[in-house]
């Protein structure tokens, strides 16, 4: 069914958590690269949690788009190394090293599963403090990223991956006037800060459609 749906250039997306189904998904993305015309799918998997370590390279050179939830991290980081082990959790939500190896992240929240707001994201991607207090420095904090990087992974990124880049993810001229007004500058607040953030105002294509009162 995969290899008919890309033939019908309808781009795939599949879900894949664990290191075994995410090498998997590449399998078949690997053998529909090598069997079906070329076109621009931009692959997704969506969660892409646990990463085998040689996988990396493979999901850059299908040039996929892993769709993460950043939150996961820092609930999922409260028991994740009892279920998987130490070792398994360095490349478990690792948003540092797909970026560094030049992989698209997408940011969303899976939402009823977690909190829909992406300042918690965003909080939990630059912080990775977990749930239960026991990691303030972060769990496996050389998998944090900046606060620019959660930004652009939950705008541009999303939209690039949704082939709608020339309509939004950006404020930009002839885009889509998608944007929030908030409380506190998110560029510059300390991480630790941003989870106490409030929209002041929200405008979607142009029309205030939310205003603090």
């Amino acid at each position: 069914w995969a290899l008919d749906a890309d033939k019908n250039k309808l781009q795939l997306s599949i879900h894949a958590i664990g290191d075994k189904a995410n090498s998997w998904v590449l399998d078949l993305y690997r053998k529909i690269v090598e069997t079906n015309p070329r076109w621009e799918r931009r692959f997704r998997i969506e969660h892409a949690q646990h990463i085998a370590p040689e996988d990396f390279s493979r999901l850059y050179g299908l040039d996929v788009n892993v769709a993460v939830q950043p939150y996961h991290a820092i609930d999922d980081g409260r028991w994740a190394e009892k279920r998987i082990g130490k070792e398994r959790c360095k490349t478990t939500y690792p948003f540092r090293t797909f970026l560094d190896k030049g992989i698209r992240m997408c940011f969303g929240s899976d939402w009823t599963v977690a909190p829909l707001n992406p300042l918690l994201g965003i909080y939990a991607a630059v912080t990775r403090r977990t749930l239960d207090g026991k990691n303030p420095d972060g769990w496996f904090p050389e998998q944090k990223i900046t606060i620019k990087e959660a930004i652009e992974a939950y705008t541009i990124n999303n939209a690039y991956a949704a082939f709608e880049e020339n309509e939004k993810g950006s404020i930009s001229v002839g885009k889509l006037a998608d944007f929030v007004v908030l409380s506190q500058d998110l560029i510059t607040i300390d991480p630790t800060q941003i989870e106490n953030i409030n929209v002041e105002m929200t405008v979607v294509g142009g029309k205030i459609v939310y205003q603090k009162q």
